[in-house]
């Protein structure tokens, strides 16, 4: 898939953008609960526009952002900039993160990366003594990895996993029918 294409667009989905208050609210919470108390260094994987990199900018977090596609990295400057943040987002590969980090943030990715178990290792390699990986995967029309497999990999490479099921609509701006989840793992 060729995300610049789809950069333009992106943000209208519901939990792209996080446009609706109830959503957005939604996603902060849940962020909150799965990030240590701010400020902490945040590697945002393939942030897209930015999304959630704002969030986190708004907490009190450092977030750095990558994504491949230099049309989404344009956007997710330019919604930040907008928004009195600048934290450092750039063009790059998201399985390579540009130093040492208290915490992975990664959000329907890992399943595009021809090795997630290489990249698995790669960031919790970047994570400082006491970091955490926080991942918000799915299983969705026949694309994506479910808990199980994502649980499965990462079980021999850190000592605390926590798989948290997120069915809630209020986070999709829809009810969902698939599975949708998020995984915090403590090396």
């Amino acid at each position: 898939m060729n995300w610049d294409d789809q950069a333009a667009t992106f943000d209208e989905q519901p939990d792209h953008g996080l446009r609706d208050p109830v959503v957005r609210a939604a996603w902060s919470a849940r962020l909150a609960a799965w990030l240590p108390g701010p400020p902490a260094d945040v590697f945002d994987a393939g942030c897209g526009t930015g999304s959630l990199t704002l969030l986190l900018a708004e907490q009190g977090h450092r977030p750095v952002g990558v994504d491949r596609s230099p049309e989404m990295v344009k956007r997710a400057r330019r919604k930040l900039a907008g928004a009195g943040h600048r934290p450092e987002i750039t063009v790059g590969d998201a399985a390579e993160p540009p130093g040492h980090f208290d915490v992975v943030l990664c959000r329907h990715l890992l399943w595009i990366f021809p090795d997630p178990a290489a990249t698995l290792r790669g960031w919790i390699a970047s994570l400082r003594p006491g970091g955490r990986l926080v991942l918000v995967e799915g299983r969705w029309g026949g694309a994506g990895l479910t808990a199980g497999e994502v649980a499965g990999t990462l079980r021999p490479m850190v000592r605390e996993i926590v798989v948290e099921p997120l069915p809630d609509p209020a986070l999709w701006g829809r009810p969902i029918d698939d599975e949708r989840y998020a995984v915090v793992a403590l090396p």
